[in-house]
């Protein structure tokens, strides 16, 4: 082998070593993957196996721990072993809230509540625990946290059981969850009634990009392809036609890609309402040959609504869009005559 090959070899195994490093940070810090686990509770963890003390710190349902030694009804463990895996690598926040993202620690807490990938039916346990914590999130007055310990339990579901039958819904959900708290954070900011998308930060994309990818053909992707379009939508359309324009294009687009999918209805209806507003915005601009299209296309959408999906809320919402156009009451204003 000449110098040269040599060299390239050489440089070809330290880099495949540098990236198998960087695929996990708990594996870089000595943490035994095989006995990964979470907790389904507010667990206190102790320095030693004796609650006399104050706890050190906590871990909260969904965040990992690793079973290190057991002593009685004690477990030893290094707590919060995922505590950055959740970040965003496009993001560098200003601060972090420790409570949300503990660093970790190594402690003793108490034998309960603990699932792990050995745990007899432990999908369908993280499974429902992140489903109870989902709905207790969307109460009125819900519990401090409930949503992101739905989103770390149903990731865990497929971490620990990428068979189970609950793992493609688990990682839709997890990843939806998240998205969903990403757009209620960013829902104050100025930049989010900009017209233009490109003018407002993007929301974080890549745990609904690992649904699709992870999943492909099924109900899930197209679910996780439907929240994505949030990214290009616009934010405030300022009475303009371009945003309506914009994004008819963009749920037609969708309901071709998946013709029968979960949220194509729901597709079709918003591409019909789009249509709607666009008869009110180029009546308003006295286009009236655009706005004689829109009207069609509104029409012609809502009966594809109905045809596709006769048992659907979002072909009578839509017939209901289509007779009101029909009827010259604009969609986009004021319907005062």
């Amino acid at each position: 082998m000449t110098k040269r090959r040599l060299l390239a070899a050489v440089i070809l195994c330290c880099t495949t070593a540098l990236a198998q490093q960087k695929t996990d940070p708990r594996d870089q810090a000595g943490y035994d993957r095989a006995n990964r686990a979470t907790v389904l509770h507010v667990a206190n963890v102790y320095v030693t196996a004796d609650s006399g003390a104050p706890p050190i710190t906590q871990v909260t349902p969904g965040h990992e721990i690793v079973l290190s030694a057991r002593n009685g009804n004690w477990v030893n463990v290094f707590a919060n072993t995922d505590s950055k895996e959740d970040a965003d690598p496009d993001s560098k926040p200003a601060f972090e809230d420790p409570e949300n993202n503990p660093d970790p620690s190594s402690g003793w807490i108490r034998d309960k509540g603990i699932v792990s990938p050995q745990t007899p039916h432990g999908d369908e346990i993280l499974y429902g625990a992140a489903a109870e914590m989902e709905a207790q999130a969307m109460q009125p007055h819900s519990p401090k946290g409930a949503a992101s310990a739905a989103h770390l339990l149903y990731r865990r579901v497929g971490d620990y059981f990428p068979d189970s039958p609950f793992a493609a819904e688990a990682a839709f959900r997890s990843a939806d969850v998240r998205w969903q708290l990403d757009k209620l954070d960013s829902s104050d900011l100025p930049s989010t009634h900009e017209m233009d998308a490109i003018l407002r930060p993007q929301l974080y994309e890549g745990e609904l990009k690992s649904v699709i990818k992870r999943y492909p053909h099924t109900p899930q992707e197209a679910r996780a392809a439907f929240d994505l379009l949030d990214n290009k939508l616009c934010g405030d359309w300022q009475g303009l036609p371009k945003c309506p324009e914009l994004e008819t294009a963009l749920y037609m687009k969708y309901a071709d890609r998946y013709p029968d999918g979960p949220k194509t209805a729901e597709a079709l209806y918003d591409a019909t309402y789009r249509q709607g507003v666009l008869v009110t915005m180029y009546a308003v601009d006295s286009n009236q040959k655009r706005a004689d299209a829109a009207k069609r296309d509104c029409q012609d959408f809502a009966n594809e609504l109905s045809r596709r999906f006769p048992k659907s809320d979002f072909a009578a919402r839509a017939q209901s869009i289509a007779f009101r156009v029909a009827q010259n009451i604009p969609i986009y204003g004021s319907d005062r005559d």
